[in-house]
């Protein structure tokens, strides 16, 4: 599946994942995800009745704290195995597996928010239209998700290390929507949104224990892999840790190159 994104003037064709997520590991090794997202919830500024979509909730988190405003939320995913964890954690409250450019919903909402989900997603044009189509007139969308050069060291070793060891022509690793703030900034504006705030912004991100930035490629990048066989992608893997681990293996801890892509706008 590719994606044309507009970046100034050129488009470029990225292809996207096809990623099985793992719902427990996902809570266990990457909770920061949920716990960065927190800080979003500042622009969100939820307010008691009101109702609230979150897409791409993933195990509920957040939805959960939204929720404590006294706001109406539903939280929808296209991974029924999140869905599955969010509804056992959060019995309350009401979770539904949904496709984010499949959003069946019409002046429904007076928020949406989402966190670390946009850049997953390969149909930007139909989920800026599902966004502006399941808010109310007046209502806003609050997301945050990979920005412009986002986690670029991790890819470009992927890639340096499987042209090491003679792999170049199958490892994949342009397969993310992480575009600048001009491109997205113009997309939403080509929906309809009125853009009010939107910031890129560097955030290093700590990664657990000793594996964590093998156990980090494993979940997030297992799709750069696709085309090689398990031995193959385990020397590249192994490889591209080994190349990163001088300069990102900090004091006994992994720090990821995040770089976060926050934006508020408003559905005139």
């Amino acid at each position: 599946m590719t994606l044309g994104i507009l970046d100034g003037k050129k488009l470029k064709q990225i292809k996207m994942p096809e990623i099985v997520w793992d719902a427990t590991l996902y809570d266990k090794q990457h909770h920061f995800v949920s716990d960065y997202g927190a800080d979003v919830l500042q622009w969100l500024a939820p307010k008691a009745d009101e109702h609230i979509l979150d897409v791409g909730c993933g195990t509920g988190q957040l939805a959960a704290q939204i929720a404590e405003s006294g706001a109406v939320v539903l939280g929808t995913d296209a991974s029924a195995d999140m869905i599955a964890n969010a509804k056992v954690a959060y019995p309350n409250l009401n979770f539904e597996v949904v496709d984010g450019t499949q959003l069946p919903y019409y002046e429904k909402f007076d928020a949406i928010f989402s966190n670390a989900t946009f850049h997953w997603i390969e149909n930007q044009n139909a989920l800026a239209q599902a966004l502006f189509k399941s808010l109310k007139t007046g209502g806003r969308l609050v997301a945050e998700f990979g920005g412009k050069g986002n986690v670029k060291s991790i890819t470009d070793v992927i890639k340096s290390a499987a042209e090491q060891l003679g792999f170049a022509d199958k490892v994949l690793t342009n397969f993310w929507f992480f575009p600048s703030i001009s491109a997205y900034a113009t997309l939403l504006e080509s929906k309809g949104f009125e853009v009010e705030q939107i910031w890129l912004f560097d955030r290093p991100t700590k990664l657990i224990g000793e594996e964590g930035m093998y156990v980090w490629i494993n979940q997030f990048a297992q799709h750069a892999f696709k085309n090689l066989t398990e031995e193959q992608a385990e020397s590249i893997k192994n490889l591209a840790v080994e190349i990163l681990k001088p300069n990102y293996f900090i004091n006994g801890e992994w720090v990821a190159d995040y770089r976060r892509l926050r934006v508020k706008a408003k559905k005139e």
